[in-house]
């Protein structure tokens, strides 16, 4: 399929972080560009100044003229539409050409030199700083950016099309939509179990991801992972290793190994080691690609991270507010190692939003363990997503095999007393859900408190 000759892109699920980022290359390209989603959000006002008419109703009365020819419209939808979903029925049973978004994304980049991220964690953060990298050096890049990230304020970051950097999507096997020159996988935990049979084939899965990599490409895999690759890793004996680490004022300075040498004293602002790992991980891409140190330097050093990674929303002498996606718990484990490292001593509270019933049943004793970690947890329902209940499984049935000395089922307008009450210096909220939305309006209210 020639996207040069597509005039009109309509997008089921243009909310998504991944939808709006094709919406907004779209745009950029020129093209008609309209959606549908279930709520307005922050993203879809980003879009709507951009010119993009959005409907919020399943009506077909809705869709603008522009996008019912057929034969003139790419329609676009992401795996979270339900099939009942009117408007994707419609498009579907009158010969529109339907792709998923990875199917799009794979289109808009195979004429470009592909950087791909793949992994259950960290895909967001090291193909951000990446992009950034790679923006920063002047390559001409287009970033497409699973978070909204603190330098750009978008998820799309555009400086050229000519290189790509992505994210490689394991849920739906959407990655193996992708040709790319460079991929690089960050970690293979089990997760997605309501896609994948068993953690076996989700690592067999992330395997036939490394054979779609160009004949000319090379694949850069974290220190550990049962692949072939360039490797990178975190004082540890690696192709690509940050060693001699030192903590500054929240910030890591160190050197980086290279296979040709060292480039010394670096600087990057990210807490957590989880995330320096993944600044490695773009460091030894941009390396390879061709980039100069000395450009790599100064770009790291300016990185500001992505929203709900590990984001400070309030900091202060007496109380820090910090709110972070994290949803698996290899990602509440990192978590709790970036914030011990820079808070040591003081109490900390989170707040978790379990995300899919499914994930939950699965990882139930593992989330037990990890938010056991903390001082207090206050949990809110599951965030169902694209899911129905699962008997037997909910927040009280995690609840019950946490050990933390306090814990409670709460609802989100308990959220600020509890935290009041409990007086933590160190507050998280934590969840891939409608948490996010919450965030705001918390810092509002404990700010006045703090």
């Amino acid at each position: 399929m020639n996207l040069k000759s597509v005039h009109n892109v309509y997008f089921i699920g243009i909310g998504g972080v991944g939808m709006s980022a094709l919406a907004k290359y779209c745009v950029a390209a020129g093209k008609n560009v309209g959606g549908y989603d279930r709520v307005s959000t922050t993203i879809t006002a980003s879009l709507e100044d951009l010119g993009v008419e959005i409907q919020f109703e399943t009506l077909l009365d809705q869709i603008d003229e522009s996008f019912m020819n057929p034969t003139a419209t790419l329609v676009v939808f992401t795996p979270a539409i339900p099939e009942s979903n009117a408007i994707f029925r419609y498009f579907k049973t009158n010969d529109f050409k339907v792709l998923k978004r990875s199917e799009l994304l794979g289109l808009v980049t195979e004429q470009t030199q592909c950087l791909a991220v793949a992994g259950t964690h960290g895909k967001t953060t090291t193909s951000s700083i990446l992009g950034h990298l790679m923006y920063e050096c002047n390559e001409k890049v287009t970033a497409f950016i699973g978070g909204i990230t603190e330098n750009y304020h978008s998820n799309l970051i555009q400086n050229g099309t000519e290189i790509s950097v992505v994210e490689a999507d394991e849920f739906d096997r959407s990655f193996l939509t992708l040709r790319p020159d460079f991929a690089c996988i960050t970690s293979m935990d089990a997760d997605h179990l309501d896609v994948y049979s068993s953690e076996e084939d989700l690592v067999e899965t992330f395997r036939a991801f490394t054979k779609k990599i160009k004949p000319s490409g090379k694949l850069f895999v974290r220190n550990g992972l049962p692949l072939e690759g360039i490797t990178y890793g975190v004082n540890e004996n690696a192709d690509y290793a940050a060693l001699h680490i030192q903590v500054e004022n929240g910030a890591y300075r160190f050197d980086l190994q290279t296979p040709t040498g060292r480039i010394e004293n670096l600087l990057f602002h990210l807490p957590g080691t989880h995330n320096l790992s993944n600044a490695v991980a773009a460091m030894a891409m941009a390396l390879e690609f061709g980039c100069a140190a000395v450009d790599l330097r100064n770009a790291l050093k300016t990185y500001k991270g992505v929203k709900r990674r590990f984001t400070y929303q309030i900091k202060t002498d007496d109380f820090v507010f910090i709110d972070d996606y994290a949803h698996h718990p290899t990602e509440l484990n990192a978590v709790y190692q970036a914030v011990k490292e820079m808070y040591p001593t003081e109490k900390v509270s989170v707040v978790f939003q379990p995300h899919l019933f499914s994930r939950t049943k699965d990882f139930v004793d593992d989330f037990a363990a990890s938010l056991s970690q903390f001082d207090a947890v206050f949990l809110l329902e599951i965030y169902p997503a694209r899911e129905l209940p699962i008997s037997g499984v909910t927040s009280r049935w995690l609840l019950e095999k946490i050990k933390s000395p306090v814990k409670k089922l709460i609802s989100k307008s308990q959220i600020v007393s509890e935290i009041k009450n409990i007086g933590h210096p160190i507050f998280i909220t934590l969840g891939a859900g409608d948490i996010g939305v919450e965030v705001s309006k918390l810092k509002e209210k404990l700010s006045y408190a703090y």
